[in-house]
């Protein structure tokens, strides 16, 4: 018998992203084969107006990762139950606590998001149940890493999936998401759209991290220059020369090829570098 595939039966047309997530430098990056067995998540972004963010954690997070995350904040906008400071409910209330908020974390929102790996992997574009293992890969991992706030004298510290529990025979799955993240999703709260048509239709690990990039510094329907360099520095941390840096350019290249099948307009006006309109 041939590979069960689900129809697909899309629902989710965007995510709302928190800023601070799209935009930090190496959180999610291009990653060698072999690499997450020797490397570690160690990322300290400056958000600006004395704002500092780190994140840590014993593996560095991929192009796998992004997708997950992405899928899991989509699913929080209309399916998310918010949690508050102080739950009524002593299941709220356990919840609260395994949350691990710390210092300010403390008073914020958290999301709840409540689903299955059918679910979650169909909405990132995952045609096949095989990829369950991939998905919650991807959750465990992300669950290992710390964030820390730092603005002025007062620290947050949270994880960046706060809580996460699942059944592999129900394929029941229950993650809370920080409070970074709730603030972006909540009504009024600054986010970047994320169009999950578009995730779900990009192939290469290149093109996703580069798209959720330029979608943080993108807005719909503007235009924006880039060169191929920058390109490189936002999905690799080691700098290379020579024929190296040849390959990263021609992978780039195809990268932005995807993005300009989605409807994207690229343009390369001087050699290596872009214009990039965002539909």
């Amino acid at each position: 018998m041939g590979e069960y595939v689900d129809k697909p039966r899309y629902q989710l047309t965007h995510a709302r992203h928190a800023p601070s997530h799209c935009l930090a430098p190496g959180l999610f990056r291009a990653l060698q084969k072999g690499e997450r067995k020797k490397s570690k998540l160690d990322v300290i972004y400056d958000y600006g107006k004395g704002r500092l963010i780190e994140f840590s954690g014993p593996e560095p997070l991929g192009a796998d990762d992004l997708r997950v995350l992405q899928g899991l904040i989509a699913m929080a906008g209309p399916k998310g139950l918010i949690l508050k400071p102080e739950p009524n409910t002593e299941d709220g209330q356990q919840l609260r606590l395994f949350l691990e908020p710390k210092w300010e974390a403390i008073d914020m929102d958290a999301i709840v998001v409540k689903g299955s790996y059918r679910a979650l992997a169909r909405e990132i574009g995952y045609a096949s149940i095989n990829y369950y293992k991939t998905v919650k890969a991807c959750i465990e991992r992300m669950w290992k890493v710390s964030i820390i706030v730092q603005h002025g004298s007062k620290r947050k510290g949270f994880r960046l999936l706060a809580e996460y529990e699942s059944d592999d025979v129900a394929g029941h799955l229950y993650v809370a998401l920080n409070p970074m993240i709730a603030e972006a999703i909540l009504p009024d709260g600054q986010y970047i759209r994320i169009d999950m048509d578009e995730v779900r239709a990009l192939r290469s690990e290149n093109a996703r991290l580069i798209h959720q990039r330029l979608c943080a510094w993108i807005n719909p329907g503007q235009t924006e220059r880039v060169s191929l360099d920058t390109l490189c520095g936002y999905l690799h941390q080691t700098p290379v020369t020579g024929a190296t840096l040849r390959k990263r350019h021609e992978r780039l290249r195809r990268a932005l090829d995807e993005l300009q099948s989605l409807g994207w307009l690229v343009t390369e006006y001087r050699k290596g570098i872009f214009e990039v309109q965002r539909p």
